[in-house]
């Protein structure tokens, strides 16, 4: 735990790790490369069988907060464990094997230019794109709030959650996740950040998305009743974040 008297880091970058060994002091050294000597590195290890929280450990940067999970608790609570522990203005969410590109940080912050949030697109890379992975954010998309929750739902408006940041404030509305969410987090904090209406796309490409076996986003179409199931949830996540942004402004 960090002493309630140390200063608040301006930007908190959250990481679920699991077996990531191969690629996560790569992507690490990146996001290093970005953040203040303040701001803090949360790595939230779900119970990895690989080297993975000692190549974390061996690289002995007080930036980095470590934090064991004593059970597996999959990928979507994982996140939802680093975020609740994030103490900057601005948190970022972070991939464990993808590569930041250099000026990401102050670019997404600067493009915030006062909202809650911002999504950049990914230069994808180190394996086959499927249909997903040509989707791309539009800036002028950035106040058709309705347009995108109806994007989310349906599925043409794709945000990825390793190209994503929001201010602290706004977690107060996402966290907790929704109990009934067992995948999609990316797509909650989308669809929040669009029912507030602070919500802006950048162009550019901020990151490099590393593609392979492992991936949790599929390549291809999946069954019919896997896509009603996902379209349940995403209706949901919409009644639920309008309740909690309605909450938000009575208080």
């Amino acid at each position: 735990m960090e002493p309630a008297s140390a200063p608040k880091p301006r930007v908190s970058v959250c990481m679920a790790a699991y077996n990531g060994a191969r690629h996560i002091k790569e992507q690490i050294d990146s996001i290093l490369a970005e953040i203040g000597p303040g701001d803090e590195l949360i790595v939230v290890n779900d119970c990895s069988t690989d080297e993975t929280p000692a190549v974390v450990a061996g690289m002995n940067d007080p930036r980095i907060r470590l934090i064991q999970a004593e059970r597996n608790n999959g990928y979507v609570r994982t996140f939802e464990w680093a975020l609740s522990e994030a103490r900057g203005e601005f948190v970022f969410l972070s991939d464990q094997d993808d590569v930041w590109l250099p000026g990401r940080v102050e670019r997404m912050i600067s493009a915030m230019d006062g909202k809650d949030m911002v999504v950049s697109n990914c230069k994808h890379f180190d394996g086959p794109l499927g249909p997903f992975h040509e989707i791309r954010l539009r800036p002028e998309d950035s106040s058709h709030a309705v347009r995108n929750i109806l994007g989310i739902v349906v599925g043409y408006r794709l945000h990825w959650g390793c190209a994503m940041a929001v201010r602290h404030r706004l977690l107060e509305q996402v966290l907790p996740f929704p109990t009934y969410m067992k995948e999609s987090h990316d797509q909650w904090l989308a669809t929040v950040g669009n029912v507030n209406r602070s919500i802006v796309y950048l162009e550019e490409d901020t990151i490099l998305h590393r593609l392979h076996g492992e991936n949790l986003t599929p390549h291809g179409i999946r069954s019919a009743s896997k896509i009603l199931k996902a379209r349940i949830v995403f209706l949901r996540n919409v009644y639920e974040a309008v309740r909690r942004a309605r909450r938000a402004r009575a208080a």
